[in-house]
């Protein structure tokens, strides 16, 4: 069912391909004129855009009483090709460590493939404080490289840091889900 909270997280994923080909072609004739810092500019807009939806489809879904099935499935879906598309597009334009990028990332999928098994074995484990938090500053990070600022590499790495420990948090809560 398309409602909004829904309706938000399908934009998110139309908006992180734009995002992405903004950070990563440089030279677009259409762009033609403007300086390169301009489409740092309308990348970092987007993202903005972007991680609103991901704040208001959840508020949405929640005290609306508006949670799918559907939206179980994009709004995840959404936040990992919105993260995705952002840290790649940095990497590949020099703005950010290749290691955080591969911590990152291969953190996300690990605990989204752990995700998928619990709820296979009928276990839910819910985003802990640090996951919240974690997601804050990876967006945070993602804005700062975008728009090349001081101590974004330093928010990048507290970012892997705090992603790392997210993650050992969703473990450890999945494997005391399984015991009884």
């Amino acid at each position: 069912m398309m409602n909004l909270p829904n309706f938000l997280a399908s934009t998110r994923i139309a908006l992180a391909p734009l995002m992405f080909v903004l950070l990563v072609n440089r030279d677009l004739t259409f762009f033609e004129g403007l300086h390169v810092s301009w489409l740092d500019y309308f990348a970092a807009l987007i993202f903005v855009i972007a991680s609103a939806t991901d704040f208001f489809d959840g508020y949405i879904a929640r005290n609306w009483d508006q949670k799918t099935q559907l939206g179980a499935i994009l709004d995840p879906l959404a936040d990992k090709m919105l993260t995705l598309a952002a840290f790649l597009g940095l990497m590949m334009i020099d703005r950010a460590n290749a290691w955080a990028i591969y911590l990152i990332l291969t953190r996300e999928f690990f605990i989204t493939g752990l995700r998928v098994a619990a709820i296979g074995e009928g276990k839910n484990i819910a985003a802990s404080m640090a996951g919240k938090v974690k997601t804050v500053l990876q967006m945070i990070a993602i804005g700062f490289l975008m728009m090349n600022w001081p101590f974004a590499e330093l928010l990048l790495w507290a970012a892997v840091a705090l992603t790392l420990y997210s993650g050992y948090e969703y473990i450890i809560g999945y494997t005391k889900k399984g015991t009884h």
